[in-house]
């Protein structure tokens, strides 16, 4: 007898219970859907593995603790849809998913992490990966994944898609510049002189200077117009000088 096993809430991994005996009538349906697991917590991947045998339209067709272990296991078995952990011992899943994405073009790839924030789900995103699920959500959902990523391996489904792109244009690039810098870069960029912009901000030349080098050390420039093309092209200011 199967039982739902959602994950751990605290620990945001599914459970890894004693496995039940599995039913004949349990057995995969013909021309079932192949996984690969990878994932180093043996518990985790008892209950994907589990999470996946319920469904029936999906057989484990290999399981791997790392990111080596995994790409052997892939390029073996060949399985429809990859399943990966982000943090694993020898690397990361999405470094895995991009390699498994440059050789497998139609394969479903979905990353899991049980770690917050935009990083690794755009990671995912650019690596290629088909989905990407949090370790909180039941695994019912990992399985869903799986299956829309066997449909569209090459679309990409993640809860929050939306914000963290939002996050991420609204996020500046480029080199980090402290406010007195800024303002400098600004009033380099309206053609203003070291004396001139001293003047304006009421610092010494001297010191304006020393802002000016940090700015062209922060943007790998050696002069005054190189530093204002590389901040225009990065949208630190505008083509009319401010941003």
């Amino acid at each position: 007898m199967t039982t739902d096993r959602r994950n751990d809430a605290g620990h945001g991994q599914w459970s890894g219970d004693v496995e039940p005996r599995r039913r004949a009538t349990d057995a995969p349906v013909e021309g079932a859907t192949r996984v690969v697991l990878v994932d180093d917590h043996d518990l985790i991947r008892q209950g994907l593995r589990r999470a996946f045998e319920r469904a029936r339209d999906f057989v484990v067709v290999g399981e791997a603790a790392s990111v080596a272990e995994g790409a052997a296991v892939v390029n073996r078995e060949r399985p429809d849809v990859l399943v990966t952990d982000v943090k694993l011992p020898d690397g990361s899943g999405i470094d895995l998913a991009a390699r498994v994405r440059g050789v497998h073009d139609e394969m479903g790839i979905v990353v899991l992490t049980m770690y917050a924030g935009d990083e690794h789900l755009l990671g995912a995103l650019e690596a290629g990966a088909s989905a990407f699920v949090n370790k909180d959500a039941p695994s019912d959902d990992v399985v869903a994944a799986a299956r829309h990523a066997v449909a569209s391996p090459r679309s990409f489904s993640a809860e929050d898609l939306a914000g963290a792109m939002q996050r991420r244009l609204s996020t500046p690039v480029g080199p980090a510049l402290s406010p007195r810098e800024t303002e400098v870069l600004h009033l380099l960029a309206e053609g203003l002189s070291a004396g001139q912009i001293g003047r304006r901000l009421f610092i010494s030349e001297s010191t304006t200077k020393t802002h000016i080098g940090k700015i062209y050390d922060k943007l790998g420039a050696t002069n005054r117009a190189q530093a204002v093309m590389k901040a225009v092209r990065l949208g630190l200011v505008g083509p009319e000088g401010r941003s």
